[in-house]
């Protein structure tokens, strides 16, 4: 099959070439990793076709020409955000993560587009939009506030039929009405108790639902946490599977032994920068959480993505997965030297969901419009990777030698600051 922008490429003539587009970038970003995650080339062309159908007339948008508006979900304000989630023992999954409505800059109108979007989705792989609709005068008011009204998801799977995920703003009326928000959609989709069991917050970033082909699907709850530390870490999972041993070594691999501190202050280290994330999910029948997932945007704490791409070799390694994958991922998305910029890996995740294994998640920069430069200020003493990978190894040993399981909850008072990205 072939789309209609490679049509537009392949006869266009010698004194006409095209200028790139971002469907140009990112369509050839997404062949390259679905290669790299064994995806077929049929697979990988109606996903590449679904992503330029909802990107509109966007795709056409050349480079050369700014942002079409200031996306939310990425730095340099690319609508497109990709993330390989590893498990032990299984094949790596690609997700792509679209913002459809990211030529509006009016978050009414965006909604409407990314509603749209879904509803031909849901046609087109016949899935109800039932949980969805229950929430639209919730999430899509008139005059909508916000970075974003509605995000897709797209779980990649072979054969043609992903799941999807739909991201959606609980301070679409006002970030004052946020937590009533959520806790008015949690009751609308039958979780009346749920948000009796989401820790303290600083912010709820986003509401989430699994539509379509999910075998257990779940509403997800992200809550930010300014100055989060270890502790805090380990005191806010719900879950039983958790271990606090592995959510301790993950903070301290992917934000660094000693995060910055201020002056003053008790020296426990602490995420000052970009504030960490924490993921609570909910499925039909269960009282209590069914995931938790401890998301660190590891890009405010590496000078370099050679730096970044260290830490999270450690982690792979650690958790008993191939850390192979996340380099060829990236060498799939850009040719540019790792210590040239920094931000290509945006977050890593640990992942823990109900009878299954762990999982490890890199969220990958599409980096369409910008690279961001390195951070110097965490430029001196750099070990070289393999030393750096190395050390790293050896404080998440340590982590979990000095880790507590039995850890009580601690009272925390959170800012009302709330940012993804």
């Amino acid at each position: 099959m072939t789309t209609q922008l490679e049509s537009d490429i392949s006869t266009a003539g010698p004194e006409e070439a095209p200028q790139a587009t971002l469907g140009d970038h990112v369509l050839g970003q997404l062949r390259r990793l679905g290669a790299t995650v064994g995806l077929s080339d049929t697979d990988t062309t109606l996903y590449g076709q679904v992503l330029l159908d909802s990107l509109a007339g966007v795709a056409r948008r050349p480079l050369s020409l700014p942002p079409a508006s200031r996306s939310f979900l990425s730095d340099d304000h690319t609508p497109v955000e990709f993330s390989l989630a590893c498990t032990s023992g299984a094949a790596p999954v690609l997700r792509v993560l679209v913002e459809p409505g990211w030529n509006h800059s009016d978050m009414a109108d965006s909604a409407r587009a990314g509603l749209d979007v879904i509803r031909a989705m849901a046609a087109r792989w016949d899935f109800p939009t039932d949980q969805l609709d229950a929430l639209e005068d919730l999430f899509f008011p008139a005059s909508a506030e916000g970075p974003l009204a509605l995000w897709y998801a797209l779980d990649l799977r072979a054969g043609g039929v992903p799941g999807v995920k739909v991201y959606l703003n609980p301070s679409a009326s006002g970030p004052e009405h946020a937590a009533r928000t959520v806790q008015e959609a949690l009751r609308r989709l039958g979780y009346s108790d749920a948000f009796e069991k989401l820790p303290p917050a600083g912010g709820y970033p986003f509401l989430a639902l699994d539509l379509g082909a999910w075998k257990t699907p779940r509403v997800k709850v992200y809550v930010s946490h300014p100055r989060m530390s270890a502790d805090d870490a380990c005191a806010l999972s719900r879950t039983s599977a958790s271990a606090a041993a592995d959510i301790r070594y993950f903070f301290h691999a992917a934000a660094g032994s000693r995060p910055p501190s201020e002056p003053g202050a008790d020296d426990t280290p602490r995420l000052l920068r970009r504030p960490a994330l924490t993921c609570h999910s909910f499925t039909e029948g269960e009282a209590e959480p069914s995931g938790f997932t401890l998301h660190i945007p590891v890009r405010d704490y590496v000078r370099d993505d050679e730096e970044a791409l260290a830490r999270a070799t450690a982690l792979l390694t650690r958790f008993d997965m191939d850390p192979s994958i996340l380099a060829r991922g990236l060498q799939a998305l850009t040719q540019r030297q790792l210590s040239d910029g920094v931000g290509l890996i945006a977050y890593l995740a640990l992942v823990y969901e109900r009878n299954r294994q762990p999982r490890i998640t890199a969220y990958l920069s599409s980096e369409a419009y910008l690279v961001r430069p390195p951070q110097e200020q965490h430029a001196q003493g750099k070990p070289a990777p393999a030393e750096q990978a190395h050390r790293l190894a050896n404080l998440g040993r340590t982590a979990t030698s000095h880790a507590n399981p039995h850890h009580t909850q601690k009272e925390a008072t959170w800012s009302r600051t709330a940012s993804r990205s």
